[in-house]
């Protein structure tokens, strides 16, 4: 019958099974843990006593599948460390070869930050000072809402930075947009309109909760707004600060297009501030919600500033949608986890997250610089903010499959806009060329790698 036992730290499983006698079954439940990779190379195995003890063996038993296993090739033994798994165990069949993931050489991919540049000597000494002074309470369970000090940083930082209106009490803190959607979705429910084109993940997201996703058009101006009241929905998502993929802000007259259809047609206009903070050419354009902040959720993320590693994100909802909201996330993850909430909010409160997007922000102004001035001969857009640019493809081709085809062939990693569009073809073809991944020792390199393919793809008008 199976058997637990735990020794030298180490927890293991064995089947012994019936019908067979106890060293023999012994024999075999340790050569089928060996050859399994349950048991890896070198791992140390308890001695004959305390294993005799655990499984109700006699010594003498014990003893004697150990030296059996010994003879065979799967053990050894070793003066002063016991007996341990031999470094080349006996296998009964090759195992398939496990091939890693080929990561580009160059990756300008769009959707991340460059996060060789996490200020992980910042976030060390926030951390160390909250947990010096925090509760123990602290490592049960929270708050389904977020840690309190979180809330209270992130309604002064929005207010101050983005032009939010928020309260603590009106905050919810969540692991990324991605939840983000997921709760409202089950809060909200109905059909929304979505921008053409967007993030495939985001109408996967919200579609997969329920909800019917009807396209709103996006041009030089931003979302189509002023078409929501000829779409029958209860919601709306756009990033009017920086829309993603096209790379546009919502002109001011279609922003209050979109607060007066929430208004007037008791809707919400979901807010994706993702990367708000980055502007290079003037002040960051503040965010819709605070035009009408009972109509306009505001969804902003530490993703795109610090990293997508620390899941952490922000809701800021109307009155009337905190306890809907707070409840699906009671019911989805209980809460979100604390100990970075706890430095996150000492590194806003003392004014280290400020300097930390202050510098990333020159950093990121002098990559887009490069971009432009290695791709002067093509058609840029959308890069006034943000960390990735769209570069038109011309209508006699190359075809972006191609280009993205030949990058790769090249060892760069770049997007596609064609996976974007909510509406059937035909569209205008693009590539989106992200400039916040690379690390700084190879941005250069990436764009004279992107700027070869462009000019090798043109010639062969492929």
């Amino acid at each position: 019958m199976p058997v637990d036992w735990t020794t030298f730290g180490v927890d293991l499983h064995l089947e012994m099974g019936t019908g067979s006698g106890r060293r023999v079954a012994l024999e075999r439940a340790l050569r089928d843990a060996i050859r399994s990779g349950r048991l890896r190379p070198l791992t140390r195995l308890p001695s004959t006593r305390s294993l005799a003890v655990e499984l109700g063996l006699a010594r003498g038993t014990v003893n004697a599948a150990y030296d059996q296993l010994i003879a065979e090739g799967y053990l050894a033994a070793r003066t002063g460390s016991g007996t341990v798994v031999a470094r080349v165990p006996v296998t009964s069949e090759k195992p398939a070869p496990v091939m890693p993931a080929q990561r580009p050489r160059f990756d300008l991919r769009p959707g991340s930050p460059d996060v060789t540049s996490f200020p992980t000597s910042a976030w060390l000494r926030s951390l160390r000072r909250a947990l010096a002074t925090a509760p123990a309470t602290i490592y049960g369970y929270g708050d389904p809402r977020g840690h309190i000090e979180l809330r209270r940083a992130l309604a002064e930082y929005l207010g101050r930075a983005r032009g939010v209106h928020a309260s603590p009490d009106r905050i919810v803190i969540v692991s990324g947009f991605v939840q983000a959607l997921a709760l409202l979705s089950e809060s909200i429910g109905g059909a929304w309109a979505m921008e053409d084109p967007n993030l495939a993940l985001h109408r996967d997201v919200v579609t997969r909760h329920g909800v019917h996703v009807l396209p709103m058009p996006v041009d030089d101006g931003g979302a189509r707004t002023d078409l929501l009241a000829q779409r029958d929905v209860v919601a709306a998502v756009v990033a009017p600060a920086h829309q993603y993929p096209m790379g546009v802000t919502m002109r001011p007259d279609r922003r209050h297009a979109a607060t007066a259809w929430a208004i007037g047609h008791d809707g919400f206009i979901i807010e994706d501030d993702y990367d708000g903070e980055f502007r290079y050419d003037r002040q960051p354009v503040g965010a819709l919600q605070g035009m009408a902040p009972d109509r306009v959720i505001y969804v902003g993320t530490a993703s795109k500033t610090l990293g997508p590693a620390l899941r952490l994100a922000w809701l800021v909802l109307p009155d009337r949608l905190v306890e809907r909201v707070v409840a699906a996330k009671l019911h989805t993850d209980v809460h979100t986890e604390t100990i970075g909430q706890l430095a996150l909010a000492d590194l806003i409160a003392g004014h280290g997250y400020d300097r930390h997007i202050r510098a990333r922000r020159g950093r990121y102004r002098r990559r887009r610089d490069m971009l432009v001035a290695r791709l002067r001969n093509h058609s840029v857009h959308g890069i006034a903010a943000g960390l990735q640019a769209l570069v038109s493809l011309p209508d006699g081709g190359p075809s972006e499959r191609d280009v993205v085809r030949q990058a790769a062939d090249h060892g760069l990693a770049i997007g596609d806009l064609g996976s974007h569009w909510l509406t059937a073809p035909p569209h205008p073809e693009g590539l989106i060329v992200g400039f916040g991944t690379p690390p700084e020792s190879s941005y250069a390199a990436a764009l004279d790698t992107l700027a070869r393919v462009l000019r090798t793809a043109r010639r062969s008008g492929s």
